[in-house]
């Protein structure tokens, strides 16, 4: 399921990759372009949270608390998955993914050009950081 999922995403980060160079305006002026960024991103966090999920209840105790999607990025660096400075940084992409599924009338376009670089390298990072934990 983890690697499947992995798989999926890395076409997710391929797909935003043909997004990452337009500028602003070329995104939010074509409905297509504009709703496919929104929906490749949701998509991608959304497979990320199921992955998290998985290992914690594979690995973890309960101990450990999960409360919101946010929590389990941060969780994953409690088990070792990944260093904590990094969970820091990737676990607010669960408030965009909140963002895009429950308020997407009011997604700021400048955040989403933004998030779309920003999870392009962050979700390579959290693949390569997912299969080196599988491998332990």
């Amino acid at each position: 399921m983890v690697q499947r999922k992995l798989f999926l995403n890395q076409q997710e980060l391929e797909r935003l990759r043909g997004f990452a160079h337009l500028k602003i305006e070329e995104i939010a002026n074509d409905p297509g372009k504009y709703a496919a960024c929104e929906r490749y991103l949701e998509r991608l966090i959304s497979r990320a949270i199921d992955i998290n999920q998985h290992i914690i209840a594979e690995k973890g105790s309960v101990a450990l608390s999960v409360k919101k999607y946010h929590d389990t990025f941060l969780v994953l660096a409690e088990l070792g998955v990944y260093p904590k400075d990094f969970a820091e940084k990737i676990a607010p992409s669960a408030g965009l993914r909140n963002a895009l599924v429950h308020d997407y009338n009011n997604i700021d376009k400048e955040m989403l050009q933004k998030s779309i670089k920003e999870a392009i390298w962050e979700y390579n990072e959290y693949s390569k950081y997912i299969l080196a934990f599988m491998l332990l």
